[in-house]
Formats: C-alpha cells, sequence, structure tokens
C-alpha cells in the first residue's frame, strides 16, 4: 500500500458534538494524525443519548461519539492548570493543523489568540467552526442544527406550504457545515505547501454552509426577485412571490418529480420518479396499455403536464400500485425512467449496495461491543486508510502523545500529573 492522502499531517482536534468531529473525522480516514483534544470530563457527546452499560454498569461511549470519532487518539487536557497549557502549546508547534469550534472567545480568554498561535508555530493553519462566524451581527449567538436550517433557508423552504416549516432529516447545518471546513483545510494545506509554509485561518460558518446547500433555492430566489415570473416547475401558484416557497415533494429541477404510493401503502412505501421530458411518450404508452394518453392534450407538453399533474400523478399511481416500491423501482430502471425508492435506515442498513460501497462498516470494539457506523463517503483509489477503527476512549493516549509527540519523558509527564494538567481538580465540598 502507498502513502495515504494525509501522511505526514497532524490535526490537533479540539472540537466537540458533531460539527468539527465530523471534519476532523474525514481528515483521519484520509491518513491525518488526528488528536482529539478533550478536557478531563471529555467531549460531551461522550455521554449525550448513551443507551449501554459495561460489565461494570458504567454507560459506555455512546453511538452519537463513536460514530464521530474513528481513527483518532484521545489526550485530556486541563487547560486551567499551568501544566495543560504547556502541553497545549507544545502540541501546537509539533501540528499542522488546530482546529476548534468553541464560542465565539472562547481560546482568547485563555491567552490564544490567532496571532499567538501563529507566534507558537508560523506554519500552523487555525480551523474554526462558528454558527455565523467570527464578525458579523450575528457573531455573537448561539447556533445548534435546527437554528442553522432556520436561519440559511433550508427550513423556510422545506415540508409542504400549508404545514409548518421543517427540518430536513440530513444534517445539513452541523455535518454540512464539517465537510466544508475539511475542504478548507485541505485548500490551506495545499496552499501552504506552495507558499512558503505559512498557515492561515480557515472558517466555516454553520449559516453560510446551509445556503450554500440551499443554492437551488437561491436560483428560484432570484428568479422571483424583480417579479420576473413565476417558477413553472412548482406544483403550487408561485406568481407574485417575492420568496421561495415550500414545495413539497417537486423535484427542484425543470422536470416534475413526486412521491408514488406502493403496495402495501406503509408509512414508507413510495417511489420517488422524475419525470424526464424524454421519457413521456414511453412512460404515457407503459402505464396506460396504449397510445391515447401518449396524444392527449392535457399532458402534450411540459406545460401541460404541469398543470394537469395531480391527474397525472394519479395516474401513475394507480399503475404502480400493483407494485412494491422495489418491483416498481426494478420495472422503471429496466425502462431507462429514473426512480427511487424510498428507503428507511433499516433499509440502507441491510442494503447490498450500501454494502458494496462500504458506507455502513461494522466494527469490531473489545471495550463497548462491536457496532456500526456511516463509511467514508468519499472514495480514493489511492490514499484512504485500510480499516475504519473505533472510536478512542477517554485520554487512552495521553501518554504516549506526551512521549511521542511532544517529547516529554517520564520526569515531565509525572510533574505535569502532579500539576493537574490532565485531570480536573477534585471538587470542594460545600
Amino acid at each position: 500500500m502507498g502513502s495515504k492522502a494525509l501522511s505526514g499531517v497532524r490535526v490537533l482536534d479540539m472540537t466537540h458534538v458533531q460539527a468539527g468531529p465530523t471534519s476532523s473525522q474525514l481528515l483521519a480516514w484520509m491518513g491525518a494524525d488526528v488528536i482529539k483534544f478533550e478536557p478531563p470530563t471529555g467531549d460531551i457527546t461522550r455521554s449525550q443519548l448513551a443507551h449501554q452499560k459495561d460489565e461494570d454498569g458504567k454507560m459506555v461511549d455512546s453511538l452519537y461519539f463513536t460514530m464521530l470519532n474513528s481513527n483518532k487518539r484521545s489526550i485530556t487536557v486541563n487547560m486551567k492548570s499551568k501544566g495543560g497549557c504547556r502541553v497545549f502549546e507544545e502540541l501546537i508547534r509539533k501540528s499542522d493543523v488546530m482546529m476548534e469550534n468553541f464560542g465565539p472567545g472562547v481560546l482568547d480568554r485563555f491567552g490564544y489568540t490567532y496571532e499567538k498561535l501563529q507566534e507558537l508555530n508560523p506554519g500552523i493553519i487555525y480551523a474554526s467552526i462558528k454558527g455565523f462566524g467570527a464578525s458579523g451581527p450575528y457573531s455573537d449567538f448561539k447556533a445548534y442544527e435546527p437554528i442553522a436550517q432556520a436561519m440559511g433557508g433550508s427550513m423556510a423552504t422545506t415540508g409542504f406550504p400549508e404545514n409548518a416549516p421543517t427540518i430536513t432529516g440530513s444534517q445539513v447545518g452541523d455535518t454540512g457545515t464539517g465537510l466544508h471546513l475539511a475542504i478548507g483545510i485541505c485548500a490551506a494545506l495545499y496552499h501552504r505547501t506552495h507558499n512558503g509554509g505559512k498557515g492561515q485561518y480557515v472558517e466555516a460558518a454553520m449559516q453560510d454552509s446551509v445556503m450554500n446547500l440551499c443554492r437551488v433555492k437561491f436560483r428560484d430566489h432570484g428568479r422571483l426577485m424583480g417579479g420576473k415570473g413565476a417558477l413553472g416547475e412548482y406544483s403550487r401558484p408561485t406568481l407574485g412571490l417575492t420568496s421561495v416557497p415550500r414545495a413539497g415533494n417537486d423535484s427542484g429541477g425543470g422536470q416534475l418529480g413526486n412521491c408514488i404510493p406502493c403496495k402495501p401503502f406503509g408509512l414508507n412505501d413510495y417511489v420517488y420518479m422524475v419525470l424526464q421530458e424524454a421519457i413521456w411518450p414511453k412512460l404515457a404508452r407503459e402505464i396506460s396499455g396504449g397510445d391515447e394518453l401518449a396524444t392527449d392534450p392535457r399532458f402534450a407538453t411540459i406545460g401541460e403536464r404541469r398543470k394537469n399533474q395531480q391527474l397525472l400523478w394519479d395516474m401513475i399511481g394507480n399503475y404502480a400500485k400493483n407494485y412494491t416500491k422495489f418491483e416498481l423501482t426494478a420495472r422503471f430502471n429496466e425502462m431507462d425512467f429514473p426512480c427511487g425508492p424510498v428507503l428507511t435506515t433499516e433499509e440502507i442498513a441491510a442494503n447490498e449496495h450500501v454494502a458494496h460501497r462500504q458506507m455502513w462498516v461494522k466494527i469490531e470494539d473489545d471495550k463497548r461491543g462491536e457496532y456500526y457506523t456511516v463509511g467514508m463517503p468519499v472514495k480514493l483509489s489511492d490514499g484512504l486508510v485500510d480499516k475504519i477503527t473505533r472510536a478512542p476512549l477517554l485520554g487512552e493516549h495521553t501518554d504516549e502523545i506526551l512521549k511521542t509527540v511532544c517529547g516529554f519523558g517520564d520526569s515531565d509527564i509525572a510533574a505535569l500529573k502532579e500539576d493537574g494538567a490532565f485531570t480536573n481538580p477534585p471538587k470542594r465540598a460545600k
């Protein structure tokens, strides 16, 4: 095997919860040495939504944590101690990237501004995730996934117009921002290589990232601006609107699209179909058994089909009622009609194509027991890690990192431990 894509890159990962750990996990899967820098209490997601106990009756790390922190090493450091700050500074000197998603000003209050970190390591890439960025009227606002969706355009354009705004099932605010940050980090590493080794500040904001993922909706907003006309592909009237409405199951493109119910008509027994212009004559003959529908003036053009689309979907639904979603998908794909079944998480986890793509991966973990995690979504012909490994236990690699990365000897480590560099002081009795 050749070297990994990011071999030789060391990432000091101070991020927590979802957005940052998503980003650093991708970097780890591409070969970076990711050191998860945790407070003595650990990343909060170690205990959030935990549902399993070990043989001693103690809660083990939650799936929320393990699914976001594969292939990393963990060190615990108490930044409120002098020794902890010494360890932090040494790790900054020995790292290529420092990642954080703290609230605004947290590291500054410890005395570690961007300028200070550059003094310690001029080549350091300071990668930051914020809800709304480090500057601007919203910069001090707290952000969570649903808030980012609400303020980035996703929520107002998701669901049906007669219902309340809806959160998407995909984590476009958290994981979406993590993906954007990983792209920025890789670009900064490339830039550093070709520009004298100088580091830089890289920022991804949750609102910005959601907006980018909603760019098709902002395309439609541009079409509405200045009264330029209706959005013809929407199934509801849009003439006169100044904001993009919730579009239900419309395809979002120039073609019609919708969910088609299939037998046995359960909660997710649907196929989503995109009704391309080119397939209409063939589809019309298939669902009607003759040429009459293909020549019907109510459906002769895309404009007429849009106008009469509810009748059209009812006719397609009458055809589909004889098939399960898997049968209909197979039949339509044989005829080159683009469609796909609405798959539940259970169906996806057992799907042979997903298994082939290594997107639902079993992790062997002698401490927590085996569990499954979502795999690496980006495929490289060369340069990925050979195996997705378990998430680290809290502080599991502390001594190893102190010795092999920081270069501390046993006496140094003992003194640091005595100083409380890796543990919180005991709580005072009330």
